[in-house]
């Protein structure tokens, strides 16, 4: 297992390293900057703000200059669009608002995927079949930024139970995190389903049967685990599209996220947030990868670390 881990965490260098630098020269090749929105200025005035950034100098040399503050002193260096603050604080600051909705989004999404999997393999061909696929269909069917709005009328506008907007206090929590949890609620219910019939239909299955076992043992003791190997491989893409998918979430509910701040960066042309934003999702995400495989393998010992 070691072995296992250390040669992917080697394998994640170069593919960091890769993000980085297309990341790095596609939004120089954007055209603007991030001082041409600004109210006009002399151009002393735009030649001093590009000298103070480094932004003079030739572009190999500045993508040096970013790659030798990263690697040595893990300085993703200065926000251009606010004043005084650096992308590290930046993200210190909003990190934990997207890693708890991010969070939240994955319980129900996981919770209530489980629960309408473990039902409809179980009551196969029934009502609560038919029920359980087709909430999980449209689940599947309907993006976020549709579902979003959708929920805000309605229980936001004309019931009045949440706010439209705002993460300020646990009932904010609720339809941003609804919003972006029951669509991969869908999948989860969609594969525990399939995964469920598989393992049911196996002779250990019928062997627990036929001693006696109960239906709930034989459920949640042997079928279960075998029974969510799908789910845990979706595990991987899933958060890594929850983590993008809250770039939408935190628009549309005004929530002051690293998702928004992603989204403010681009149109700003912000680099520097822009890359750190892009080398932290990208860390997060092949590392959670990474963790979804050992687990994977924990689960099923057919599996081997290779």
């Amino acid at each position: 297992m070691f072995r296992f881990i250390a040669r992917r965490l080697l394998q994640i260098i170069p593919v960091l390293w890769i993000i980085v630098t297309a990341t790095f020269f596609m939004i120089r090749f954007v055209p603007g900057g991030p001082f041409t929105a600004e109210k006009a200025v002399t151009p002393e005035i735009l030649r001093n703000l590009e000298a103070h950034y480094g932004l003079d100098k030739p572009l190999y040399v500045q993508y040096f200059d970013y790659m030798g503050n990263l690697l040595f002193h893990g300085d993703l260096g200065p926000s251009f669009k606010y004043a005084s603050r650096t992308v590290n604080e930046i993200i210190a600051d909003k990190l934990p608002i997207s890693i708890e909705l991010g969070a939240i989004s994955l319980s129900i999404a996981l919770v209530f995927g489980l629960i309408l999997g473990v039902i409809a393999a179980v009551k196969r061909n029934s009502f609560f079949d038919y029920l359980a696929s087709s909430v999980a269909m449209v689940g599947i069917c309907v993006p976020t930024f549709v579902l979003g709005p959708v929920l805000v009328l309605f229980f936001a506008i004309h019931l009045g139970w949440f706010n439209a907007s705002g993460w300020y206090t646990g009932i904010d929590r609720v339809l941003p995190s609804m919003t972006l949890g029951m669509v991969y609620a869908a999948y989860v219910a969609r594969l525990t389903r399939g995964g469920m019939l598989e393992v049911l239909n196996q002779d250990y299955i019928r062997t627990a049967r036929a001693k006696g076992a109960s239906e709930f043992r034989i459920i949640f003791r042997h079928a279960l685990r075998g029974g969510i190997l799908p789910v845990i491989s979706f595990l991987g893409p899933a958060i890594a599209g929850i983590l993008t998918g809250s770039f939408v979430i935190e628009t549309i509910f005004q929530i002051p996220g690293l998702g928004r701040e992603f989204v403010n960066s681009a149109f700003n042309r912000d680099y520097t947030l822009v890359l750190g934003t892009v080398i932290l999702y990208a860390s997060l995400i092949v590392i959670l990868n990474l963790i979804v495989d050992v687990v994977q393998v924990w689960l099923n010992p057919k599996l081997k670390f290779e």
